[in-house]
């Protein structure tokens, strides 16, 4: 399969120009012992650094790029965060003309990263199915404890190996599967703060990424059994997911609600306690339950949205962020996106709020898909206690000024 990316810019139906850094994407098995053709095809010469980790480094063994320089991180322990880009940047020259990224999630985020600040372009080069940030043009990144999104680079072009997808471990790609379910929920969050505020929204992207996420959903079964057509589809998804980000500017059709759970949980505040190690689709994938059970709570029980929003006060942030992070969620929630909102216009509002919410899988109908895959399926699963699903609900919110369904349940505190 080939995504020829460079259809999707020009004038859209929404209104806006939409550009797209990425030009094509190869999902195809055998493609990377072919990457150096489509690199030398997009034009792309020079110094060449290719960043892995030992791990993705063996996996691509006898099918590395050509690179002048190859940089192969320790895996233990490594994280999109500020110590991961340092333990690469010390590697890198100070001068190179291009980037690739053989890997995950954490090794693309650090390679975009690192692709922006040295102004370069970047190829990425998926080692497993496990985040559906391989073609974003942000890097999600914890910057000294906080979780933050940076401005990134884009990759020309992606090259999906399905023989070496197919065969990661299965964890992996369960991370992946809940990454890209997550987007039921985010994709709600979207269209409903666009009925209550009139924030911008296009239906071309929205459509595109339930598209994806609703083909990723029916290839459950096929994904446990290996099939290597229903990894196609789910590393198809997770790149159209990232494709619709470069088209929007930012992860607002990728990222709701689900993922403020996982973001609070990686952040480790303070007031929460906890510390898990799960990858961020597997926590994704538990967001998306909590979150789906609770839409429809609320669905069922329009009560719970009677009353004004009420901003969170600096006390407040500080009970559950600490010192370390009282200052950055409080920047963060400055000029509250939810101020404003009133019962009134929420009430007048609830019908269309509940068919949105319809269309959002049931926790129950989710459970069952998950447990086919073998994917975590709770809090405990991600080494989190259940005593902690009710601060998660309250702060989640807090670590992006998003509006979400999940924001205005302030109303109900």
């Amino acid at each position: 399969m080939v995504i020829d990316s460079k259809k999707y810019n020009g004038i859209c139906a929404c209104g806006k120009n939409h550009n797209m850094t990425t030009e094509l994407c190869i999902i195809e098995a055998g493609c990377l012992s072919e990457i150096n053709t489509y690199i030398d095809n997009c034009g792309l010469s020079g110094y060449c650094v290719a960043i892995y980790d030992e791990n993705t480094y063996r996996a691509t063994e006898g099918m590395h790029p050509e690179a002048s320089k190859e940089i192969i991180l320790c895996p233990d322990g490594l994280h999109a965060d500020n110590h991961g880009v340092a333990l690469a940047l010390e590697q890198l020259p100070n001068k190179c003309d291009y980037l690739i990224a053989i890997g995950s999630g954490t090794i693309h985020d650090i390679t975009r990263y690192l692709a922006y600040t040295k102004n370069v372009p970047f190829v990425s080069c998926p080692t497993a199915a496990s985040v559906d940030g391989f073609c974003s043009s942000v890097a999600a990144m914890t910057w000294d404890g906080f979780k933050k999104t940076f401005t990134a680079v884009a990759p020309k072009i992606v090259v999906a190996d399905l023989d070496i997808i197919s065969k990661a471990p299965a964890f992996l790609t369960s991370s992946g599967f809940g990454d890209m379910i997550g987007k039921f929920i985010a994709l709600a969050d979207w269209k409903i703060a666009h009925g209550l505020t009139g924030e911008y929204f296009c239906p071309v992207i929205h459509d595109m990424t339930l598209d994806a996420t609703k083909a990723v959903m029916e290839s459950a079964e096929d994904i446990k059994n290996r099939d290597i057509s229903a990894f196609e589809k789910l590393m198809y998804g997770l790149l159209m997911s990232g494709l619709a980000m470069q088209l929007l500017g930012n992860s607002r059709c990728a990222s709701g609600a689900e993922h403020h759970i996982s973001h609070l949980i990686e952040m480790q505040p303070d007031g929460l306690d906890v510390c898990s190690d799960a990858l961020h689709g597997e926590k994704v994938g538990v967001g998306t339950l909590i979150a789906s059970k609770e839409y429809h709570r609320i669905k069922n029980n329009p009560s719970l949205l009677c009353g004004n929003y009420l901003p969170a006060s600096n006390d407040y942030i500080e009970d559950m962020f600490g010192n370390k992070l009282k200052e950055s969620i409080i920047k963060e929630n400055e000029n509250d996106c939810a101020l404003g909102i009133t019962e009134k216009n929420l009430m007048s509002h609830f019908d269309g709020i509940c068919e949105i919410i319809k269309s959002i899988p049931t926790y129950e109908e989710l459970i069952k898909i998950y447990k086919t895959l073998g994917a975590k399926t709770s809090l405990r699963d991600i080494d989190v206690s259940e005593n902690k699903l009710c601060a998660l609900l309250e702060y989640s919110p807090l670590v992006r000024n998003r509006l979400t369904l999940m924001r205005l349940r302030r109303i109900s505190l």
